[in-house]
């Protein structure tokens, strides 16, 4: 029996979406585990949301309002049409906002081995995860996201070891 014209291009289409849902999966968590990192050294810091500033003026409201954007970025990542690459470069804002509230806990804890340590690798974080939204995969390549994955878990590891979760 024969598949009806059009039936391969269907299963391709299928089959691009059910990648980039994957995508979008692996791009979120990341995301997500940023922007909690995120929380977590400016509460560890002392900053709320209250002190987010359209036109920030010190390190705190810099942290606040990142991380405000941060986590509308993160919220609305799921309503809106499957894109690798705007997913991964959702990562990594999120990301570098972690960056941000790891400086201000750095500060905070007036620098120390374990607190340089936490900031260093949210630094390192960042810029896998900006690696693996740039260039021309765009999201997509697997090593990319995998290095960031892991650059990821390491920096909640040492958010972990300097007491900022």
């Amino acid at each position: 029996m024969t598949a009806p014209r059009g039936t391969e291009v269907t299963t391709a289409q299928e089959r691009t979406t059910t990648a980039e849902t994957a995508l979008r999966a692996r791009h979120s968590a990341r995301a997500r585990s940023a922007v909690d990192r995120a929380v977590a050294a400016c509460r560890h810091a002392g900053v709320d949301a209250s002190q987010a500033k359209l036109v920030p003026n010190s390190p705190e409201s810099k942290a606040a309002h990142a991380l405000r954007l941060s986590r509308q970025a993160v919220d609305a990542l799921a309503e809106t049409t499957l894109d690798p690459a705007a997913d991964a470069r959702c990562a990594r804002n999120a990301a570098a906002t972690a960056t941000i509230a790891a400086q201000v806990a750095k500060a905070h804890d007036d620098g120390g081995e374990l607190a340089e340590a936490a900031y260093r690798s949210a630094l390192q974080a960042s810029l896998a995860a900006a690696e693996a939204a740039g260039g021309s995969a765009l999201g997509r390549d697997d090593g990319l996201n995998t290095k960031a994955e892991a650059a990821e878990a390491a920096a909640v590891a040492a958010a972990k070891a300097a007491g900022w979760t």
